[in-house]
């Protein structure tokens, strides 16, 4: 479907500019160079004679960019979220994963998740604000840092979901092309532990080690995962100790929390934060909680979804749903406030994260044509 009569996209005709945003690399915690990905979505969207509103960035991280256009009527309108961070450190485009065609797939750092989406959506959205046919506003935001949780654009997320009919979030879509209508709930905790130090030979006993409570702690940890509830629970990164032949004063680990309801999110944060320790001589400090709520589909997302489904038959291809996803998205925050919520209608590919990323070429020209349906009406 590279170049399908039923759209009015061309899948190879978006070829260079999506490589243009691709070639701009933007690792979250790199503000300017997402600030440089920022500034060209920005004069993309003015050249388009799209409203355009630039919020500064705070704590570090880069801007936020929000796109305006159709008629301010005072309907509900149509919200499109897209995130322009990577996971990829600068310098991984010249090195590991160079921007390259082959066949229908083109590699390079973040086409996946989610420059492809973004990008495609980007179109979907200035097609649809020159459609005469467009009877409400629609709303475009762009975020820098959804790859650490979204901490700065969270609020204005849920700001503007609020009072959005309907939220269309472009991450990737998965298992060759189906959409996400549900995803699990995120929870992080960090876990520090204080010990005693002691010589490990001269003065063993006097010694209270804070790694032998972190071993105890982090199997009681990984114990509470239950894959029949869909309750996984990881601790992913730790560290401690200070030298060979001394016993451990301090242990540090962090723990990921996947649920699928707010009623686990709630039962397992408060356990993992009343955790107490096995040696009472040893002190245990835990900090955090629900990262983002699940994305629990209801009634409103199946009716959305399945206005999807019928845009999708009319424009030449079938679009299915995958089943819960135990990755979280800007779209757990839309969803947990009440409004309709499709997730993964971005571009089609694989390998997000990794040094094989990849998006298909011929996705961008239907997906940007789902896009801007979505966009008209639901």
């Amino acid at each position: 479907m590279t170049a399908n009569a039923k759209t009015g996209f061309d899948s190879h005709a978006m070829l260079p500019g999506l490589r243009r945003w691709v070639a701009c690399e933007s690792p979250t915690y790199e503000a300017a160079s997402v600030n440089r990905m920022v500034d060209l979505v920005e004069e993309e969207a003015r050249e388009a004679g799209i409203a355009v509103q630039r919020i500064a960035g705070r704590d570090g991280l880069g801007d936020m960019l929000r796109l305006d256009a159709g008629p301010q009527n005072g309907a509900k309108p149509a919200l499109v979220l897209s995130h322009l961070d990577t996971v990829h450190p600068l310098g991984t485009l010249a090195n590991d994963l160079p921007l390259r065609e082959d066949g229908d797939r083109l590699y390079g750092p973040g086409v996946y998740d989610m420059k492809g989406g973004a990008y495609l959506a980007f179109q979907g959205f200035i097609a649809a604000a020159k459609d005469k046919a467009l009877g409400a506003p629609i709303r475009f935001l762009f975020t820098p840092d959804e790859e650490i949780g979204s901490p700065t654009s969270r609020a204005m997320i849920e700001e503007m979901a609020r009072g959005a009919a309907r939220a269309l979030v472009t991450e990737p879509c998965r298992d060759g092309g189906k959409i996400v209508t549900a995803r699990k709930g995120v929870g992080r905790f960090d876990v520090t532990i204080a010990g005693r130090p002691a010589h490990a030979g001269a003065r063993h006993e006097m010694g209270r080690s804070a790694i032998r409570e972190a071993a105890h702690q982090i199997l009681f940890i990984e114990g509470l995962t239950d894959y029949g509830r869909g309750i996984t629970t990881t601790v992913g990164r730790m560290s401690g100790g200070t030298a060979a032949n001394v016993i451990p004063r301090q242990a540090q680990f962090e723990v990921d929390l996947r649920v699928r309801t707010a009623a686990d999110g709630e039962a397992f944060a408060r356990t993992i934060l009343g955790m107490k320790p096995k040696d009472p001589d040893v002190r245990i400090t835990v900090t955090g909680g629900m990262n983002r709520p699940p994305m629990e589909k209801d009634e409103a997302t199946a009716k959305l979804f399945a206005a999807a489904q019928r845009h999708a038959a009319a424009i030449g291809f079938g679009l299915e749903e995958v089943p819960m996803t135990g990755g979280g998205s800007d779209g757990n925050f839309t969803a947990a406030i009440g409004t309709p919520t499709l997730d993964g209608l971005g571009v089609d590919g694989d390998g997000a994260h990794t040094l094989q990323e990849y998006a298909l070429i011929s996705s961008l020209a239907p997906r940007a044509e789902l896009m801007r349906r979505l966009l008209l009406g639901a």
